[in-house]
């Protein structure tokens, strides 16, 4: 009898163990989409970081207070933060998505900064930030966009950083690395897009050939106006104009290839003096330009990835689970209390 008391008594303990160390069950989920995110022990504007998240990072919630909420990380550790913060599953994998397609377009050159320049998810100023740029660091530009917001337009660039990883930065920021002596010819325009073609080799020193697309003034829903060729006269030791395509509305991307006998193609979608939209190829050959084709098109390419399939729906959550998940909140508050 006793031998029985004490086996239940000890059921008993290992029972009360094992709920006090249950595992407190998750609400939902969440991804990191900043560079990185803090998580507060409690909520208050003086509260000590009890944990740092990072981008990407998938979060277990565990509580909702409006529009904060305590969630966990794999390590176990939780913290408050603005649920605003976190991303669905869904959202996370369109922006990997958009770092996936970004860095398969053509680039249309490398750009640095003056100073630090946050990355964002999306292109608006209360995106989420999920990197920084900073100075003496460059990027690759893919895209652009012009949005206006809260009645301001302003336009923003598609950058690709090491990772396929994507996102959007002020354009106005940006400094296209393309050196100061063929820059200067670029008399104040912002120059949007640049690629180095084959170099001539002069005495000791080697120039390169360029391709540039500029803009007299941002805030147009196109991208350049401008086309121009700059090569090396070794007869006057400086660059001169091979070719230049004015009053333009030109779109991203412009995509230069190499010619198997010498010289290069290039190919944009642009309307010319106000023309129909036409995706215009030339051809650099022999240190002339001449157009190979004109094609009609009905719209520029597009500045986004093309969406995915909708997930299929989720089936409706039984009572039983609806009453569970109200316990489980009802249980963390009294916790917190």
């Amino acid at each position: 009898m006793r031998r029985r008391e004490s086996l239940l008594y000890f059921a008993c303990l290992l029972l009360a163990g094992c709920r006090r160390n249950q595992r407190e069950p998750a609400i939902g989920e969440g991804f990191v989409a900043a560079a990185s995110l803090n998580l507060y022990r409690d909520l208050g504007p003086n509260e000590p970081v009890a944990a740092v998240a990072g981008h990407g990072e998938r979060l277990e919630i565990l509580e909702r207070r409006r529009k904060f909420v305590r969630a966990r990380r794999a390590s176990g550790e939780t913290g408050w933060t603005d649920g605003e913060l976190l991303f669905s599953r869904e959202q996370m994998e369109e922006l990997r998505l958009l770092g996936r397609w970004a860095a398969g377009l053509p680039m249309q050159g490398r750009a640095s900064v003056l100073a630090p320049l946050n990355v964002h998810t999306s292109p608006s100023r209360s995106a989420p930030n999920l990197a920084q740029i900073h100075e003496g660091q460059t990027v690759a530009v893919a895209g652009h966009k012009l949005i206006t917001e809260n009645g301001r337009s302003e336009d923003w660039s598609l950058v690709v950083l090491p990772g396929e990883v994507a996102g959007w930065v002020l354009t106005r920021r940006l400094v296209m690395n393309i050196p100061d002596e063929v820059a200067q010819y670029a008399e104040g325009r912002r120059i949007m897009a640049y690629f180095p073609l084959d170099a001539v080799r002069d005495g000791q020193q080697t120039r390169q050939n360029w391709l540039w697309a500029t803009l007299n003034r941002l805030g147009q829903p196109y991208e350049f106006d401008s086309l121009r060729l700059f090569v090396w006269s070794l007869r006057r030791k400086r660059y001169e104009t091979a070719f230049w395509a004015r009053n333009l509305r030109g779109y991203y991307p412009i995509e230069v290839t190499s010619e198997p006998r010498g010289g290069y193609r290039f190919s944009l979608v642009a309307s010319e003096k106000d023309g129909p939209l036409m995706r215009v190829t030339y051809l650099w050959q022999a240190q002339r330009v001449r157009v190979l084709s004109r094609v009609p098109v009905e719209a520029p390419p597009p500045m986004e990835p093309p969406r995915p399939a909708p997930p299929p729906a989720a089936p409706e959550r039984s009572l039983f689970d609806r009453w569970r998940q109200f316990l489980a909140e009802r249980l963390a508050r009294r916790k917190r209390q």
